[in-house]
C-alpha cells in the first residue's frame, strides 16, 4: 500500500506490534486465546482503511496506530464471539478458542478484546472517535441479533439480508474510515464522505464472503462449504437461488443437518447462477464506492482508496 505513501507499511507494522502487546498483556492463558484470535484476523483491511482515510503522513502517527488497533480489536472480538454462537470448530483452518478451550474461555477472550479496543482508543482523548467506534459496536450487536432472528427462516428478503450485512460488517468499515479522517484533523464533511465509502466496501466484503461460503474449497476458506447453511444463516446466494428454483424454494433450511447435505445444496445453488448474480451485486457496490469518493482530494489517497476497494474483489477472484 505504498501507493498511499511510504509511511503506510511502517504504521501497519506498528499496528501489528501493538496488537501483539495487547494480546500478551492479560496473563498467559488469555494471551494465548486472544493472540490466536488476532492472528486469525486476516489481512488487516480495517486498520489499513484507517491509515489510508487519514490522507497525508500524520504529524503524530501514534494516534492513527491506536485507532487502527482499536478497530481490529473490535473485529477480533466479534470473531471469537461469533465462533461461540456458531459452535465453530475452525477459523481460517485453525481451531477456534471455543473448540480448544470451551465456551467460557472464548466468551472471556472476546470480552477482553472488546474492552481493550475502547481502552486503546480512549488514549487518543477524542470523544468523537469513541462515539464513532461505539456506534459501530452497537450496530454489530444489532446485526447479530437480526441474524439470530432470521436463522432457518424461509422468507428472508434481499432487503433484510442487506440491512443485516450493513449492521454486522459494513458499519465497522465505516468506522475505520471515520476514525482515520477524524484523527488526521479532517472535517466532518470529509468524514461522512469516506464513511459512505467504507460502508460500501464493507458491504461488498460481506457479500463476497457469503459467496465464498458456497463456492470456496475448504483449503482456501478454512472451513467446509455450506457452513452458513448448517448454521441456519440465510445469505444472498441462497435467497437468489430460491427465487430462481421452485425445488430450492421448497427446501426447509432446518433439514440441512449434515456437511454432506450442505455441500450438495451448495452445488444446487451454484447451478442457478446465484453466485454470479451475487458477485455482480458486490462488484456494483464496489463501483459505487469508488465513484462516490470526494472530488479534488489528493490523487495518491484517492488511488489508494480505490486499490483497497479493488482488493476486496480481488480477494475472491
Amino acid at each position: 500500500m505504498e501507493a498511499a505513501g511510504p509511511w503506510i507499511p511502517g504504521l501497519l507494522a506498528a499496528t501489528e506490534a501493538r496488537l501483539a502487546e495487547i494480546a500478551a498483556a492479560h496473563g498467559p492463558r488469555l494471551a494465548e486465546h486472544a493472540g490466536a484470535t488476532i492472528a486469525a484476523g486476516g489481512k488487516r483491511l480495517r486498520p489499513l482503511l484507517v491509515l489510508v482515510a487519514a490522507g497525508a503522513e500524520p504529524r503524530v502517527p501514534a494516534g492513527l496506530v491506536r485507532a487502527g488497533v482499536a478497530v481490529e480489536l473490535v473485529h477480533s472480538a466479534t470473531l471469537v464471539h461469533d465462533d461461540v454462537l456458531d459452535a465453530a470448530p475452525l477459523r481460517r483452518g485453525r481451531p477456534t478458542v471455543w473448540a480448544s478451550a470451551g465456551r467460557g474461555a472464548a466468551t472471556a477472550a472476546g470480552d477482553v478484546l472488546f474492552a481493550a479496543a475502547f481502552a486503546e482508543l480512549a488514549r487518543n482523548e477524542r470523544a468523537d472517535e469513541v462515539r464513532a467506534l461505539s456506534r459501530a459496536g452497537s450496530a454489530l450487536a444489532m446485526g447479530e441479533l437480526l441474524q439470530r432472528a432470521d436463522a432457518w427462516k424461509r422468507d428472508v428478503s434481499r432487503e433484510r439480508y442487506l440491512h443485516r450485512c450493513e449492521l454486522k460488517t459494513a458499519r465497522l468499515f465505516e468506522a475505520a474510515c471515520t476514525l482515520g479522517v477524524l484523527e488526521a484533523g479532517g472535517s466532518a464533511g470529509d468524514a461522512e464522505l469516506l464513511a459512505v465509502f467504507g460502508r460500501r466496501v464493507g458491504l461488498a466484503f460481506q457479500l463476497l464472503d457469503d459467496v465464498l461460503d458456497v463456492s470456496g474449497p475448504a483449503e482456501r476458506t478454512g472451513k467446509h462449504r455450506g457452513t452458513d447453511l448448517l448454521d441456519g444463516t440465510v445469505t444472498l446466494p441462497f435467497i437468489i437461488a430460491r427465487e430462481r428454483s421452485e425445488a430450492l424454494a421448497a427446501v426447509d433450511p432446518r433439514a440441512i443437518t449434515t456437511p454432506e447435505r450442505a455441500e450438495a445444496l451448495c452445488d444446487q445453488i451454484a447451478a442457478t447462477g446465484a453466485l454470479e448474480a451475487s458477485r455482480e451485486h458486490a462488484h456494483s457496490v464496489v463501483a459505487a464506492a469508488k465513484a462516490g469518493l470526494p472530488e479534488g482530494g489528493a490523487p495518491a489517497q484517492r488511488r489508494a482508496l480505490e486499490l483497497v476497494a479493488e482488493s476486496v474483489v480481488a480477494r475472491y477472484a
